[in-house]
């Protein structure tokens, strides 16, 4: 165990493996039977509970909780990884629960798999190399999270769901436990269903995050012309942007207009 790279605020347990070369910053807790690889940095006030492996070029946040037994910082499951080295990047104040699993990046995908601040991945949740997980996101149990997916800020995914590979989902959507989803979901949409249906708007996350009743009617309304226009999603949203008269708006417009992942769940 290198203490020269350990803050004297740590505590460290005697029966933790902390490899040379790891940076352990002030205030961390190490407990027994954990395992911190050689590249492994860990900001302030850190805990990793007993059992838990932190391995690869990882960097975690101030504040974060790792659990027993969960697994950051692997190799990617990605037949194509050559060894190269590539990085995962988790935020502040991010609790990973057990069991969950974390991957570092692939080179084709640009090398960085990355979690936000304030970030709750429950136990067996899968976040798969070169994502890109926003802020305040809630992986619920079970959920898993493919190669390259992009879930953007205030996104909640519901137990046992599944996001296919380059999809995105946008901010402060939510998905319903059990969904497969395959196609790009729209910011502040709602998805349930086996096949994951876009149903409306997740009103209930827009009340909470104090979003103003003004703001909400004209959502509702732009959500209305998505569904009922005839023609292309992105057409549809071209005329929304061009009309548009709230924030909101512009950036749900904007989302059908950007260069897309894979196809885009139709609103209903």
């Amino acid at each position: 165990m290198s203490s020269a790279l350990i803050d004297p605020s740590a505590e460290v347990h005697p029966m933790a493996v902390v490899e040379p070369g790891a940076r352990v910053g002030p205030g961390c807790t190490i407990g027994p039977f954990a395992v911190i690889g050689p590249e492994v940095t860990l900001g302030a006030s850190v805990t990793i509970r007993p059992h838990a492996l932190v391995t690869g070029w990882t960097e975690i946040g101030a504040g974060s909780t790792v659990f027993s037994f969960a697994s950051v910082g692997e190799i990617p499951q990605d037949l194509k990884y050559a060894g190269e080295r590539t990085r995962l990047i988790v935020g502040r104040n991010v609790r990973i629960r057990e069991n969950a699993t974390l991957h570092l990046g692939t080179a084709q995908g640009g090398g960085v798999t990355r979690v936000g601040d304030n970030c709750l991945i429950m136990a067996g949740a899968h976040v798969g190399h070169d994502v890109q997980v926003g802020n305040n996101v809630i992986l619920a149990n079970c959920a898993g999270l493919a190669g390259h997916v992009v879930v953007e800020d205030n996104v909640i995914i519901g137990g046992l769901a599944g996001v296919h590979q380059f999809v995105r989902i946008g901010e402060g959507a939510m998905i319903a436990g059990m969904a497969r989803v395959v196609h790009d979901v729209m910011p502040f949409g709602l998805v349930a269903g086996p096949d994951a249906e876009l149903q409306g708007l997740n009103l209930i996350g827009l009340k909470r995050r104090g979003m103003s009743r003004t703001e909400i009617t004209e959502l509702r309304a732009a959500y209305k012309r998505l569904a009922t226009g005839e023609g292309a999603l992105a057409e549809l949203a071209e005329g929304l942007l061009a009309d548009a008269v709230s924030d909101p708006v512009v950036q749900v417009a904007q989302f059908f207009t950007s260069a897309a992942g894979r196809n885009f769940l139709r609103p209903k």
